[in-house]
């Protein structure tokens, strides 16, 4: 009936926390109603944290205070609530670090990629998008590698190389030019820290940042209309590698 185990029940007998009214001829403990109430009663404790010693004291000192120390209960476990709250928030975190790929928490993300960047979002969008193909595992694998210490790198390269494709653009460097053309391949070699990045995959990435709003107000910020400038800086070189 209470679902504790008839090791339980003689531990508490012997200790006189819970002991049975009678006993049949052949020894068996019966417990009547009472019995049952007072093990409830045992049990209610047990739950809240309470000690043995405690509980009987609680319940066969007419002097004690019992709500006083249920009220002492409820504070020590409101306190054990929170901390398991924010042991729960810590997992949580943990396991979306895991599910993308990324070795950061999210105080990390936002220091290194900005107080805008949403990577639990981003992750599962790309997951939707490309969660069956090679490069989305070779992502995943590869990005789970690096430290913090690489993402800044990573970063601080990325920012670099657009605000150098921003100043190509502005000064006028035509798409198919030599240097138009290693601009490309250096971006390629960015996009390969992640998966193998082929030039008919390049074009596909370059497409998108035109096609996405997202990409082409993130490389217009830099300059405007350079997410369409490098799209055709990136078709040109892969145009003439086949």
């Amino acid at each position: 009936m209470a679902g504790v185990s008839v090791r339980t029940l003689h531990h508490y007998d012997r200790i006189g926390l819970v002991t049975p009214s009678a006993r049949t001829p052949a020894g068996y403990r019966v417990y009547d109603a009472a019995d049952v109430e007072r093990l409830y009663r045992v049990l209610t404790y047990r739950e809240l944290g309470f000690p043995l010693e405690q509980i009987a004291t609680l319940l066969d000192d007419p002097d004690a205070d019992e709500l006083h120390h249920l009220r002492a209960q409820r504070d020590m476990l409101t306190k054990r609530i929170d901390r398991l709250r924010r042991m729960v928030a810590a997992v949580e975190e943990m396991m979306a670090t895991k599910k993308q790929g990324i070795r950061l928490s999210a105080t990390e993300q936002a220091e290194i990629f900005g107080d805008d960047w949403n990577g639990d979002a981003y992750a599962a969008e790309a997951e939707e998008r490309w969660g069956d193909t090679d490069a989305w595992r070779q992502s995943q694998t590869r990005a789970s590698e690096y430290s913090k210490e690489d993402w800044k790198r990573i970063k601080a390269e990325s920012d670099d190389l657009e605000r150098r494709l921003a100043d190509a653009m502005l000064r006028g460097v035509t798409p198919g030019s030599a240097e138009a053309d290693a601009l490309a391949e250096e971006h390629r070699a960015q996009v390969g820290r992640f998966y193998d990045c082929s030039h008919e995959m390049h074009v596909g990435l370059a497409d998108m940042y035109v096609a996405d709003p997202r990409f082409t107000a993130h490389y217009d910020e830099a300059a405007p209309g350079l997410a369409v400038y490098l799209r055709e800086v990136i078709r040109a070189n892969a145009a003439k590698r086949g």
